[in-house]
């Protein structure tokens, strides 16, 4: 045990780093460098190298007897170039296609994934969300194949994620990695944060690392948000849609002080068309308007090391939906009419604030604060809902090395509160909940072909009880441009069984709790492992770059609890007695046929079941294959940085199983399975300038729409009615159009 005390809090302190560079890599576009990230770093004749972050900077170890580095980029000229020094590198690639009389355009990947790295990262970038309308974080997934997206219901016009054939409650979702899509926030949260506000996504499949907390089963979803210090000075966008919608995003930030920055980030989207092309009585689209405002402070010391930011932000929301005659005013709580409307109003403070040792490089420590207050009072139809939830969240993690830096330590401690109020019908549902925490993660690099993760949690929490969390990530690279990946990882969470299930009170069926005595609602906190494997290959076809990738994950609940809409009439909560699992099989190939041309084809297979009071069943809603195909375009750009930028995108959805019994569904006029639906999306963007462009596109183009998508329409106060028997688009085609403008 002391030698164990030893190498854990002694050693770190009293040992020296391997020693590094740092560099800065960029292309010239128009006489200006650009950053260029994704591109390779290596020493001439060793297996020790990295990659070029978003924002072109490296570091890698370096040694007296290391002479020649190594950059290259594929459309690119490698360069080797001598290093005598540990002088920082600043180091320009030029394209292949570089002509004396010709300016050379060109592109930073949007997305990428890396070959060094041991968890499963699918890295997003800016350029990535603006292939299409990407309104909000839920819209931003519209491009990617590892995230599904569909609606929730037909009437509130929520876009619902998957990952891993499991729904958004079991992904963690954070922004800047502190928790923040959850609880009262987890069925709208993702439609509260701007898609402009963001400036990049971090997608990691499988189990997350232990630092971010314990309730990550099927992966972890990250936004970084647009820093003062780097975003445009002015960044306006404005959008308007055929369905009705239109937004307008305003970015504003200015240096206050040589260590000050702060931006004014304002987001205003409005819906007030009425729209019923199926003439079922009931909107296609909810009336809607939000007013979403965030000042953003940055605080910079390079001198002694530290970095902070600070935010506010206030969100107003509104939506109302339902038959096309009702009025809130006369028409709520009678059965005049059936409407809806979801009012929520949330506040968020957050503070981060980071240090790196100026004399001890590889100590850096960071502190993380949240708090937020969300109220939403809402009803459908007859049913109320309303929900408050106080949260606060608090993190601390140091980070240090054992001998050298390919023996890395994290550690640190978090504590969580969460408080509950809820409305459900005529009922009170009051709770609390906190924790407290710590944790510890080991990753060794060989600098070469094998790193790993290995990460512990302990959590003490008053209502999930005193429990370990474990993690686990390898990578091995058998051969070149290659990554063989495993994963293994527990989870643990309580399921707010109402807000994330917000869908179930826009229909006639009863709600029922088959408790047993636990200390959420009355059942017992969800418990789940993930196991993954992943393999991703890079090579040359015809001359060009491609890269093909293939997972497999696996998750094994312990418990669960199972949402059972199996008989028509209810809704029955309750733990799982059985089994329940997803498998997911994906092939995902990426290619670059010619210069400025990307393509994407993936395929996935799911098999998610579940063991239900009436047996063993798939789970409703989720096809067992799905294709995807994305295409994107851009022309060479002029010398004042104009150009044209083409994408569209395909989905295929196999057909879905409904929940209920077989009669009961020809009663409503559905068959057990929905039909195999395909949609196109598709954008075309006119950059004038760096300053100015503007875009127009198409959502389902193809004008696919599901047929009926309300059961019991005609009688909403009815034994039938039900709007979440939603596989496929209900509104049909919509056009848009916008422009951004920007001073840098």
């Amino acid at each position: 045990m002391k030698n164990l005390l030893y190498i854990l809090f002694i050693l770190p302190f009293s040992v020296f780093s391997q020693e590094k560079i740092t560099g800065h890599i960029t292309e010239n576009i128009n006489n200006e460098e650009v950053p260029l990230g994704g591109a390779n770093v290596y020493w001439l004749d060793t297996s020790i190298g990295t990659v070029t972050d978003f924002d072109g900077n490296f570091e890698i170890i370096y040694k007296p007897e290391y002479k020649k580095l190594v950059i290259s980029y594929m459309g690119y000229k490698t360069d080797t170039i001598s290093v005598n020094s540990q002088k920082p590198i600043e180091h320009s690639l030029v394209s292949t296609a570089n002509l004396d009389e010709v300016t050379v355009t060109a592109r930073q990947k949007a997305t990428a994934r890396s070959f060094i790295q041991a968890t499963n990262v699918l890295n997003v970038s800016s350029a990535e969300l603006l292939k299409a309308a990407c309104c909000n974080l839920a819209e931003s997934f519209e491009t990617n194949p590892s995230i599904d997206v569909n609606f929730a219901d037909a009437i509130s016009g929520t876009r619902q994620i998957k990952m891993l054939g499991l729904t958004s409650p079991y992904i963690l979702i954070t922004t800047e990695n502190v928790p923040s899509i959850r609880g009262a926030s987890q069925a709208y949260g993702l439609s509260f944060i701007p898609g402009t506000w963001v400036e990049s996504i971090q997608i990691t499949k499988g189990a997350g690392s232990v630092t971010n907390g314990y309730e990550s089963i099927a992966g972890q979803i990250n936004a970084e948000l647009q820093k003062p210090t780097t975003d445009d000075k002015l960044f306006v966008n404005a959008y308007g849609a055929g369905n009705g919608r239109f937004e307008l995003n305003t970015h504003l930030n200015t240096k206050v002080s040589e260590r000050w920055s702060t931006g004014l980030y304002i987001h205003g989207n409005m819906r007030d068309t009425e729209f019923d092309k199926n003439d079922d009585s009931f909107l296609d689209a909810p009336l809607m308007q939000q007013v979403n405002v965030m000042n953003r402070w940055q605080y910079t010391d390079t001198e002694n090391g530290f970095v902070g930011f600070f935010n506010v932000r206030y969100l107003n929301d509104e939506k109302q939906t339902g038959q096309l005659d009702f009025d809130k005013d006369k028409d709520r709580g009678t059965t005049n009419a059936w409407g809806s409307e979801i009012r929520t109003q949330r506040f968020d403070v957050s503070a981060k604030l980071g240090f790196v040792n100026a004399d001890i490089p590889w100590q850096s420590g960071g502190l993380q604060l949240a708090y937020s207050h969300h109220d939403q009072e809402s009803f459908f139809g007859l049913n109320d809902y309303n929900i408050e939830h106080n949260s606060l969240y608090a993190n601390f993690q140091y980070n240090s090395i054992i001998s050298d830096s390919r023996h890395k330590i994290k550690t640190g401690v978090s504590a969580t509160y969460d408080g509950y109020d809820e409305l459900v019908l005529t009922e009170n549902f009051s709770r609390i909940e906190n924790s407290v925490g710590a944790f510890f993660e080991y990753n060794f690099d060989n600098l070469g072909n094998l790193n790993f993760t290995a990460g512990i949690r302990g959590d003490i929490h008053n209502r999930l009880g005193a429990f370990i969390t474990p993690r686990f990530h390898l990578r091995y690279t058998p051969w070149d441009k290659s990554a063989f990946r495993i994963s293994a990882g527990r989870g643990k969470r309580s399921a707010n069984i109402f807000t994330e299930n917000q869908q179930l009170f826009a229909t006639s069926r009863s709600i029922n709790i088959l408790g047993n005595g636990g200390d959420i609602y009355g059942l017992d906190p969800e418990i789940a492992w993930n196991f993954g494997a992943s393999y991703m290959q890079g090579f040359n076809l015809f001359g060009r770059g491609a890269d093909i990738t293939v997972d497999f994950y696996r998750t094994d609940f312990e418990n669960q609890i199972v949402v059972d809409w199996e008989n028509p009439t209810e809704v029955n909560f309750y733990n799982l007695e059985g089994e329940s699992y997803s498998n997911n099989y994906q092939v995902e190939f990426n290619y670059n046929p010619f210069q400025n041309f990307d393509m994407k084809l993936a395929y996935k297979y799911y098999d998610v079941e579940t063991t239900y009071l009436s047996g063993t069943k798939k789970n409703p809603l989720t096809p067992n294959h799905r294709f995807f195909a994305n295409a994107s375009y851009e022309t060479h750009q002029t010398k004042n940085g104009g150009n044209w930028k083409f994408d569209a995108t395909f989905n295929y959805l196999g057909e879905q199983r409904f929940a209920s019994t077989e009669s009961y569904l020809n009663t409503i006029g559905l068959s057990e399975f929905s039909p195999s639906i395909s949609t196109l999306n598709a954008q075309v963007t006119k950059v004038f300038s760096t300053n100015f462009e503007i875009y127009v596109g198409g959502e389902n183009i193809t004008n696919v729409t599901q047929k009926n998508p309300i059961a019991g329409s005609d009688n909403p106060f009815g034994t039938t009615f039900d709007t979440t028997y939603v596989y496929g688009p209900i509104f049909g085609s919509s056009y848009y159009a916008g422009l951004r403008y920007r001073i840098n």
